[in-house]
This record gives structure tokens, sequence and C-alpha cells, in this order.
């Protein structure tokens, strides 16, 4: 059970509650400080103060005062006309680490939540209730209002939630079936739900996850390639990498030896060439300043994870009072930004592994790599797949956050898009993934004809744990299966607990 203070989850950690579904806690100490929050809350509204959201209206009608009588009705009307989502729902994975980065947030005594509201939100995560929040609709600011209210929505009893099969159904029902009583909101409990950048933080974590194992694989998929064509060690001598400095290039380098060690397919400066083409020789620089970029994303999640990002926040027991910005999503809308361009660096350089692999005028290989050249296509047009793909990327690697438009009557007049970052940089992993399929299936076919006998130790083993999941080409074949097949295999590898203890060191 990990324990939730607000103050040092990390991206590990949200690994093993999100995917590997670990429960939650929240300790006695960490509820003293919501409960001192909330005590503050109910003092302003006895009080009559006007503080924004608890006792005035929202965005354009911050100036507008609001009776005491109803307050209770001001928070849920709130939710309900935030709930304007639109478009395809996010993953499960995605709308739990929502839930707990949300709590994460709660818990940190700046909002001004009761603890009941924080009780419910453990017993939804530990109870895998996990709500149905449609994936468009945020400007990243005021945070994710519209992905949280549907967040918020399952906690009253609306809206709806995931059945065990993974499909939507009400909300209202299965709280009833668990035994859980819909919450009623009280004064500053629903803008506490949605002002925040859960939603993009909640894409970016899942996203960093899975970006960081497709960086792990592009290196043994392109040690495959690089036996495939005999291609030249001497490239990766650390004295090349230490001369430039950079800890992450000079790691790719080291590991890609590793992978290599002992393979007879590998040649030296000078054995059939002088120098490979860059694709090859440069895969320690291009890769590693992707870890250079991950590294950063890391950072900025981490941080964003264990943020206050509230409005207004409460401090010093209610005596300070501030409506700031917090919810603004900028530092994660860049890092999504440049995860994205990252990532699709790595497809990049593989697709131009794949035109190597290919191409019979840049290798000694049969022609497209076709048992029957002529007769059979071979992976023609796998290349071809592997560059629309490389192409799609490009458009989606184009900055979210170099784009802002003013809402709530020019009062939130910039924003940070941030949650469409995330959302773009999902969907760039996803083709990324199968640009590496393709270079895995064309890199396979390569070593068999150079013979797998010779092959690295840790690189046959990797040959022979994907021929279980694509055979030999033979024959020209529907190689569509072939492709979802191993980025279906390289995925699911994240359901695996074995890439938490991976080092980059």
């Amino acid at each position: 059970m990990i324990e939730l203070t607000g103050n040092n989850l990390t991206v590990e950690q949200l690994k093993r509650i999100c995917i590997h579904f670990e429960q939650i806690a929240i300790s006695s100490k960490t509820m003293e400080r919501v409960q001192e929050s909330r005590v503050a809350v109910d003092r302003i509204v006895a009080n009559k103060e006007i503080v924004y959201g608890i006792t005035t209206g929202f965005g354009k009608f911050s100036d507008v005062r609001i009776d005491t009588k109803d307050v209770e009705d001001l928070q849920l009307h709130l939710i309900r006309s935030h709930a304007c989502g639109i478009g395809k729902p996010f993953e499960e994975t995605i709308a739990r680490a929502m839930m707990v980065l949300r709590l994460n947030a709660l818990v940190k005594g700046y909002s001004g939540v009761r603890p009941v509201l924080v009780e419910q939100l453990v017993k939804l995560v530990n109870q895998r209730i996990h709500p149905v929040i449609p994936s468009q609709g945020s400007l990243g600011a005021s945070g994710d209002l519209a992905p949280l209210a549907h967040l918020a929505l399952v906690m009253i009893g609306e809206g709806k939630v995931f059945d065990m099969t993974g499909k939507p159904t009400d909300a209202a029902s299965v709280l009833a079936e668990k035994g859980i009583k819909p919450i009623v909101l009280q004064a500053k409990e629903g803008l506490a739900l949605i002002n925040g950048t859960q939603a993009m933080t909640a894409v970016g974590v899942i996203n960093y996850i899975e970006a960081e194992k497709l960086a792990y694989d592009s290196e043994w998929i392109a040690g495959l390639t690089m036996e495939g064509l005999q291609a030249i060690i001497d490239a990766f001598h650390p004295a090349v990498h230490e001369a430039r400095g950079y800890p992450q290039q000079t790691n790719v380098a080291r590991r890609m030896t590793d992978w290599l060690e002992g393979s007879r397919l590998i040649t030296k400066q000078g054995d059939k060439r002088v120098q490979d083409a860059y694709s090859l020789r440069c895969i320690p620089q291009v890769h590693g300043a992707t870890w250079q970029a991950l590294d950063y994303v890391k950072e900025k999640l981490e941080v964003e994870a264990n943020a206050a990002t509230d409005n207004p926040l409460i401090f010093k027991g209610g005596k300070l009072v501030i409506s700031g910005g917090n919810f603004h999503g900028q530092p994660i809308a860049l890092a999504m930004d440049f995860l994205k361009i990252a990532i699709a660096e790595l497809a990049n350089i593989s697709e131009r592994r794949v035109e190597r692999l290919v191409n019979p005028q840049l290798n000694d290989l049969s022609p497209f790599l076709s048992a029957e050249p002529g007769l059979q296509s071979g992976a023609m047009i796998m290349q071809y797949a592997a560059a629309s793909l490389v192409s799609e990327n490009k458009t989606l690697a184009h900055p979210a956050s170099v784009d802002s438009i003013p809402s709530s009557a020019n009062q939130e007049d910039h924003v940070s898009m941030g949650t469409i970052a995330s959302r773009h940089a999902r969907e760039i992993i996803h083709n990324t993934r199968h640009v590496l399929s393709i270079e895995c299936i064309c890199a396979l076919q390569a070593v068999e004809s150079k013979g797998i006998e010779n092959m690295a130790v840790q690189l046959k083993a990797k040959y022979h744990e994907y021929r279980n999941i694509v055979p030999t080409i033979s024959k020209d074949r529907i190689f569509s299966t072939d492709i979802e097949a191993v980025a279906s295999h390289l995925r699911l590898q994240n359901d695996s607990m074995g890439t938490l203890t991976l080092e980059k060191t």
C-alpha cells in the first residue's frame, strides 16, 4: 500500500498504483492538514467573507456574491455545467491516474475540502471505480476543468464509470452496489475538484512510462538492425562519447555495446566499410538526446504530481487565502511538447534504419527482404507504412503550447493547451511503437540471412522471443497482423514490474 502525503509521489509509485493496482492510504497526520484547511473554509462561509469560489461565482462571475444558503447549489451547478467533455474517453489507466493525482493535491491541505471527500476518493481508487472521462474539451487553464468535472460527477453519484468489462455504466448503480454513498458537495469542494492540471499530468505520466520503455526497446531493436547490416561497432567506443560529455549519450553507447557483446556479425572500422550511415553511427547521439528530454519530462511530472494546483489556496489556517494561477498548465504543456519531439525522433531514425534494411541499393540483403524478389514484395510496404507514421508524427509534434485562445469573457485570456499536448504525445508514442515494430520485424529477417548462430547472446534471446510473436517471412502475408502483434507485445510488457528496476546509468 502506498501512502499519499501530497509531497513525495513518484512516477514509479504512480506506475504501481495505476498499472499494477496497488492500493493507497492517507495517514492521520495528513488528514489533520486537510481538516485544518476545511475549518478555515467553514469560517469564511460563516463570516460571509468575500473569497473567490467560496462565497462568489466563478471565472467572469467572480464579482457575484453568493448567499450562504446557496453555497451547496453553487458547487453542484459548477460540476454539472463544466462536465462538457467531448470525444473518446481516456483509457481507464489514465482516469485512475487522474483520481490519484487529484487526491494527492487535495491532501496537501491547501484546498479546503472535508476529510470525507478525501476518503471517498480513496475508496473509488482502491475499489477500482474509474470515471469515464471524455478526452477532449480542456484548454489547460483554469486547469483541466471539463475532464475533472467528469471525475467529480462520479463522486456525487452522477456520470459514468467503467464496468468490469471496460464498458461505460451509470455511476449511481455502481456506487450503490459497492455501498458507497454519493457526496453532497459543500463550499469550495466542487472548485477544489476541478481546478488543476490532473488530466494533462495523468496522460503525461502514462506517456512517460510508455515512452521510457520505448526508448529502451529502441536500443535492442537497433542492435538487431546493426547485426543484420553488419554495422561498425567502433562508433560506440566510450572515448567518443566521453569526449562530448552528455551522460545520456554515453549510457546509450554503453548499453548498445552490452547488447552487441559477443556478436560475430558486427564489424570493425575498415572491415567492410570505413563508416556507417548516421542512422546507425549516431544512435547514441540521437537516442541519447531523447533520454535527455525524458529526464526533463520526468522531473516536471514529479513536481506537478506533488503540486497544489487549486484556486484559491488556503494558507496559515485560513488567515491567508490567495487567488492565484497554479492551475495554469504551461510547465506540463512545454514538457509534453518536448516529449512529442523526442519520441518522434526515435521513430524518424528507426524508419531510416528500416530503409537501410529493405533497400537493395543500401545493403547486401535480399531486395525488400523478399523470399522471391519480384514475385513477392516482402517488406516493401512495411517501410511505406513506417514512413506514413513518421510523417504523421511530424504534424502531431507541432507544439500545442505555442497556441492560446481566450475564454470566459477574456478573464482566462491565456491558456496552455497542455492536455492537447499530452494527447498528441500519446498518439506519437502509439505511432512510434508501430514504427519500431516494423524495424524489429525487418531486423529479425535480416539477421536470419546473416546467421543467428553468430548473433550476440542477449540479442539472440530477443530474436527467439519475437520469433514466437512473428514468424519468418517465407512468403507474403498480411503484415498488418504481424506489426500489431509485435506492437502489442512491446506495450503489454508495461504490465511487467520488471521495467521498474531498469537503470539508465
